[in-house]
């Protein structure tokens, strides 16, 4: 029998979080759902019961990651219920404001910093200092980069500008962790089918000024990626781990 395993996973309502949520759940994890809208929270939990007779094993807690009091809070309530944690998805995070970077306010840039940078550190500066003092020490944290963290589209000044951030973020607390046994990676997807990236089945914008369709893949792919990340033994870490629609424009001119 395995010995108890403990998720946090951010922005575990929908998409990527609520793929990855439910495999961990099947695969034995108790797992801490987080996420700003508890109603969607509370369905994750329902599947993950549906699927794995996991009640017991999940705990949601509403979660606004850009607030670090709320993140605080969010692993307080995780070490008082379940004593420990082992993984962290650090996953929450948000798209571009519409149109050109030229006509967005100060706020909406904010905003996306907030959520995809800001939020972040937050979830790993309180996973870091969980894992340093429990016993046994240690840990892994995977940050939900994107594609976007090597290459930028059109118009997506805030979001390819954090997710190069979190890159950078990745491998600076990779080298701090190492002292406390924490393994710290980064996964960074393209086109997996949520409702973030449903409109690439549209016809999106390219380099060039087209609008093309791309490629997508299912979600489950990424959260069987990420599951894999996670079960490593902390001795062996991924510290880059690109998973994508094969025929999506990426590499190479498109």
């Amino acid at each position: 029998m395995k010995q108890q395993r403990v998720a946090v996973v951010t922005g575990a309502g929908s998409g990527v979080g609520k793929a990855v949520a439910l495999a961990l759940a099947s695969d034995g994890y108790s797992v801490v759902l987080a996420g700003r809208r508890s109603a969607l929270l509370d369905e994750v939990a329902a599947q993950a019961q549906a699927l794995s007779g996991a009640d017991e094993r999940m705990l949601c807690v509403p979660t606004d990651v850009a607030d670090p009091a709320a993140v605080e809070r969010l692993f307080a309530q995780t070490v008082a219920r379940f004593g420990r944690v082992d993984l962290l998805f650090n996953n929450a995070g948000r798209g571009n404001p519409p149109g050109s970077f030229l006509d967005w306010t100060p706020q909406q840039w904010r905003d996306v910093v907030d959520v995809n940078l800001n939020g972040m550190f937050y979830c790993l500066q309180q996973a870091f200092r969980v894992m340093r003092d429990q016993a046994p020490q240690g840990g892994r944290v995977i940050n939900n980069g994107s594609i976007s963290a090597h290459t930028p589209r059109p118009n997506s000044a805030a979001y390819t500008s954090t997710k190069h951030a979190v890159m950078g973020l990745t491998k600076t607390a990779s080298l701090d962790g190492r002292q406390y046994n924490i393994a710290v990676g980064q996964i960074d997807i393209g086109n997996a089918m949520t409702d973030l990236a449903s409109r690439m089945a549209k016809g999106v914008p390219q380099a060039n000024g087209d609008i093309a369709v791309e490629p997508l893949m299912d979600v489950d792919i990424v959260a069987q990626s990420v599951l894999y990340m996670a079960n490593l033994p902390l001795e062996a870490n991924v510290l880059f781990h690109t998973v994508m629609a094969t025929k999506m424009p990426f590499v190479g001119r498109g």
